[in-house]
């Protein structure tokens, strides 16, 4: 082993016995002549004996100068071959995502036939956890997470921005009358959440709202936004909802947007991967694309003014 020289000196000696040339080898490697001379000159130091024979109009290998360039060729050809499958793997198999339950239910999930068409060698893992993902411990290689994009250490790219807005089903209407104002909305049962975190809360809303005096310590309480939505949609009561849980339910008609505040949620949707991994290849192609599957969701959200 210790007479192995650096990679760069066997690929100068292999391109050089193909060309028998110092000139054609430094315009194939864009380097110089002379540090081709110094390449070959250094081997034969290191190894004791003469790598090439001068004859008028270029060079000519010696029998172990032939030997030892056949040899480094093969190295150089696998170690090609080997890299080359290692990034084809890269390319294919599966890709894990972690995603907020109710995203992946009502925004991520239906459109990913579209990524299967784009790219029928990568498969979509799902799996679906509100924290923070620890990609250190944890089988993961990409998350999209609703946040305020601070994640230290990680790759984080702003994904969706959303409104918040609350919604009912259009029979709730012919019951208790369609609300003119944020306080008409006290008469209405209200769906509640057992824990908001991330997101935005009925109270916030109200404040937002101009009604800064909301009695909101009573009503039905849900777990996670996919129940209030569909006891919303059962017409159980009004369910506040992020614009990206809701465009095919309002397209199909079955809720409708109640009252016209235009309140920006205070979170919005981010794709978080390690530093240094948001470029290879699985981890790129599902990225671009989603990235472009936002772009259009946000144009969709301006028509449809949520």
């Amino acid at each position: 082993m210790k007479q192995l020289p650096p990679i760069a000196a066997m690929r100068a000696l292999e391109a050089a016995a193909r060309h028998k040339n110092f000139t054609k080898t430094a315009d194939e490697l864009n380097i110089t002549q002379s540090a081709i001379s110094h390449q070959i000159r250094h081997l034969e130091e290191v190894w004791g004996f003469k790598l090439f024979v001068r004859r008028k109009g270029g060079l000519d290998l010696t029998p172990k100068g032939d030997t030892i360039s056949r040899v480094i060729r093969g190295f150089l050809e696998d170690m090609e071959k080997t890299l080359a499958s290692f990034e084809d793997a890269d390319r294919r198999g599966s890709l894990r995502v972690s995603l907020l339950q109710s995203f992946a239910v009502n925004w991520m999930v239906p459109r990913l036939p579209d990524f299967t068409a784009e790219h029928p060698d990568i498969d979509v893992w799902i799996s679906t956890k509100e924290e923070i993902i620890d990609f250190a411990d944890e089988e993961v290689d990409v998350a999209i997470r609703l946040g305020g994009g601070n994640y230290p250490d990680l790759f984080t790219e702003l994904l969706l921005q959303e409104k918040v807005f609350p919604v009912c089903a259009p029979s709730l209407l012919d019951e208790y009358g369609t609300p003119k104002n944020p306080r008409d909305l006290l008469k209405f049962p209200l769906l509640l959440r057992f824990n908001e975190g991330r997101t935005a809360t009925w109270q916030e809303w109200f404040e937002y709202s101009g009604v800064t005096d909301a009695p909101l310590s009573f009503g039905a309480r849900y777990p996670d936004t996919n129940m209030a939505l569909q006891a919303a949609i059962n017409g159980q009561g009004v369910a506040l909802v992020r614009s990206a849980h809701m465009e095919r339910e309002l397209q199909e008609g079955r809720v409708v947007r109640l009252l016209d505040v235009d309140y920006q949620s205070p979170s919005s949707y981010y794709f978080i991967c390690p530093k240094g991994r948001e470029n290879a290849p699985k981890i790129k192609a599902f990225r671009d694309w989603v990235l472009a599957q936002a772009k259009v969701a946000q144009e969709e959200y301006k028509r449809l003014g949520i």
